[in-house]
């Protein structure tokens, strides 16, 4: 009998195994990938960052170390503020995907969560209240667990018409003020519509262009770390 039960749970766990090999070779990401950026060993003290998004945090198209988290962790370090990164971004993933995720995404208690969603809410032409809903829900349950949220803002396709453009594009601003958020304007300041800085689709950006986007956001990010070393 204890070889039936034996052999019936390796049966199970290879079925697992092969179920996960399945969906890795289909590219989904099954968990955050998290990087250490220290001066000197692991320290658990340093700040952990958690990026939530996209494609264009998720490095679309970009080699291991080209995405726009792991080049931020790369950029604090060189400047002496050691931290520890995890990329949550999804590429696809709407403002409503980033909800369904976020309490899951924040199971390792990151100190800052840099919120870069709806992109593809914009894309698809979704509902704007729909997005406020979705990232304003995100930033209460961050706050609910303590994360200080950094607001990376979005703006909407010219194609989807201009009401549909200016009602997108408060959403970012609005929430920032209600909640008393620091907020980064265009997460693609500098990039978008710049064919040298973006990959061939003129959507995402090229390594160059994480570089651009890196450069203009460090002095955002390090004065959010400041707040938090402060303990404001």
């Amino acid at each position: 009998m204890c070889r039936s039960l034996l052999t019936a749970a390796l049966g199970v766990l290879s079925t697992t195994l092969c179920m996960l090999s399945a969906l890795t070779g289909l590219g989904l990401a099954l968990l955050p990938s998290s990087t250490a950026f220290a001066a000197s060993g692991g320290n658990s003290s340093i700040p952990h960052i958690l990026v939530l998004g996209d494609s264009l945090v998720a490095g679309y198209g970009l080699g291991p170390d080209e995405a726009f988290p792991e080049r931020l962790g790369a950029a604090l370090n060189a400047k002496g503020r050691p931290v520890r990164i995890t990329n949550a971004g999804v590429s696809g993933d709407t403002s409503a995907g980033g909800l369904a995720r976020v309490e899951w995404s924040l199971a390792d208690k990151p100190d800052l969560l840099i919120l870069e969603l709806g992109a593809n809410d914009g894309l698809r032409g979704l509902p704007v209240d729909d997005l406020r809903r979705n990232l304003s829900a995100i930033i209460e349950i961050c706050r609910k667990n303590g994360v200080r949220v950094l607001l990376a803002g979005m703006r909407a396709p010219k194609n989807m018409g201009a009401e549909y453009a200016r009602s997108f594009d408060a959403v970012y601003p609005e929430l920032a003020k209600q909640y008393g958020l620091t907020l980064y304007p265009f997460f693609l300041d500098g990039v978008a519509l710049d064919r040298a800085l973006n990959l061939p689709d003129g959507m995402h950006p090229n390594p160059q262009g994480v570089q651009v986007i890196v450069e203009r956001m460090l002095p955002v990010v390090e004065r959010e770390l400041g707040a938090l070393k402060a303990g404001n």
